[in-house]
């Protein structure tokens, strides 16, 4: 209370003798245009500064109470650097203390979706606006030693960033987004794990995420995915090749066209589960918390075929015969 009746005090001999009610009534009223304007205040930014950017913006005028109110008051030292909307009401002491507290800075946001690569979150993080660009010359490979994460040793950094809306300010680094969607993941995995169903043919969470990441890509409703999932699983423990199609398109890469072609199928590559036995090498994309669940708790049922409906839904069958009769009714519609 002292310093507020101090600042008015001094303000009142300011304003000409008018006194201190008047400037009572300048300190905490809107002032022109700068009730709930945008400003940015740089690292490094003196209140000065910032007064002088107002005044030149239209936003002030009579600069020199705004000093020596930020002085009196004590919070011209305090003001923190930022991208700010301004307080609604717009008086000299709400901009104040809103600066002081570092409230109401702006933010921006970011969209990971789920079944993205790790091409697709990069494309989508060098399009972001106002993030720092720190990843223009770094490999993808050493992408989870940049952010100081081993992720137990995974062989790349495909899957382990999740798929959210991410909330950033002005000036902040991609790599500091991917640390977080990285943690996501990471937390995320952990939990499913912890909540497996027994006897999964699965030795690790990277296994789970692997695997999670085909049934994400595979599924064309939700419903679906618990029993893509039992599919796979199933085709691993009796030793089958997974055989689908989404790893043989991730192992072609930039190459694929969009026509994946039986000379794809046959062409043999780390990620072709048409010519390999097993899960392949990493994940092939990011899934998302369902396909993550579904991958370690499966549907009880005991399919091992399934083909796409061309609506969405999956047609599933337990024996061959049925499914080349499914592949025949929904893929060549004969």
């Amino acid at each position: 209370m002292g310093r507020a009746l101090l600042v008015l005090a001094v303000l009142g001999v300011l304003l000409a003798g008018v006194g201190s009610v008047a400037a009572w009534r300048w300190y905490e009223t809107p002032q022109n245009n700068l009730a709930g304007a945008a400003t940015l205040i740089e690292p490094g930014d003196s209140y000065a500064t910032v007064l002088s950017r107002w005044q030149q913006a239209g936003l002030i005028s009579q600069p020199q109470l705004w000093r020596l109110a930020g002085r009196l008051s004590g919070l011209a030292p305090r003001i923190q650097a930022g991208e700010y909307r301004l307080s609604a009401v717009g008086s000299p002491r709400s901009v104040l203390e809103q600066l002081s507290r570092g409230e109401g800075t702006l933010s921006y946001q970011i969209q990971f979706l789920e079944g993205w690569s790790l091409r697709d979150i990069r494309a989508a993080l060098a399009d972001a606006p106002h993030l720092r660009q720190t990843l223009d010359d770094v490999e993808s490979a050493d992408l989870l030693t940049l952010i100081g994460k081993n992720a137990h040793s995974a062989p790349s950094a495909e899957g382990w960033f999740f798929p959210d809306t991410y909330s950033y300010q002005r000036g902040a680094r991609d790599v500091d987004i991917l640390s977080r969607a990285y943690q996501r993941m990471s937390e995320e995995l952990a939990e499913i794990w912890r909540e497996r169903s027994s006897g999964l043919p699965l030795a690790t969470p990277y296994d789970a995420l692997i695997l999670a990441s085909i049934v994400e890509k595979e599924t064309g409703q939700s419903a679906d995915r618990d029993t893509i999932s039992q599919v796979f699983l199933r085709r691993l423990e009796i030793g089958m090749k997974l055989q689908t199609d989404p790893t043989v398109i991730y192992g072609v890469g930039e190459a694929f066209t969009g026509d994946l072609t039986r000379k794809h199928l046959r062409t043999d590559t780390p990620y072709n589960s048409y010519t390999r036995f097993g899960l392949p090498p990493t994940p092939i994309a990011a899934p998302g918390r369902e396909s993550l669940r579904a991958a370690v708790a499966p549907a009880a049922t005991d399919y091992l075929f399934f083909v796409a409906r061309g609506d969405g839904s999956t047609e599933f069958s337990r024996t061959l015969e049925e499914h080349n009769a499914a592949v025949r009714r929904f893929q060549l519609r004969r």
